[in-house]
């Protein structure tokens, strides 16, 4: 988008004008989406938070405090937001699976169990990163971001980024690779 178009948009959007919304959750919800899929993990859930993610822009629209310069940066930043306040409400409350009453007996069920541990563990490390490294592996891996991309998103600088993304992957790789499983 031009400059011009940029600032057409965020008045739309201050002046609560139906077609701008309509367009700017047409351009951004499926980004919104991949990005809060990549972090949590279930689609149902993502689904859920991407929605609240535009409500929170119309709320903000609505007190006068919408998006000034960058609608894509506010709603990556909202929508990390959202997620970590779910995962907060999550831990506060866990909730239990429920067991698999009737056996699957297709005949790939030792690889289908193998996959099920191995994404298991692999959330497992996931979930032991912290908020900024689990961010920098959303960006890069879940939304496909640059670097660039993700240093502006986060308020960083390209090496401050390679040296978190690096972090990261080096503990997925420690917290996966201790895991055995027989």
């Amino acid at each position: 988008m031009s400059s011009i178009e940029d600032k057409r948009v965020l008045d739309g959007l201050r002046d609560l004008d139906q077609q701008v919304i309509g367009a700017i959750y047409d351009q951004y919800f499926s980004e919104i989406y991949r990005y809060v899929l990549y972090r949590m993990g279930d689609a149902t859930v993502a689904e859920d938070i991407a929605s609240d993610v535009f409500v929170r822009m119309l709320e903000a629209a609505q007190n006068n405090k919408a998006p000034t310069t960058n609608i894509k940066g506010w709603l990556i930043g909202t929508a990390s937001h959202a997620v970590a306040d779910h995962l907060r409400k999550k831990y506060r409350r866990p909730e239990e699976e429920l067991s698999e009453t009737m056996p699957d007996l297709s005949p790939s069920i030792a690889a289908e169990i193998d996959q099920r541990e191995q994404n298991r563990s692999v959330k497992s490390a996931y979930a032991q990163l912290s908020p900024d490294q689990q961010n920098v592996l959303a960006l890069r891996f879940g939304q496909g971001y640059s670097l660039e991309e993700t240093a502006m998103h986060m308020n960083k600088n390209v090496n401050a980024v390679k040296a978190l993304q690096f972090r990261a992957l080096a503990n997925l790789q420690r917290e996966v690779g201790e895991v055995d499983y027989e």
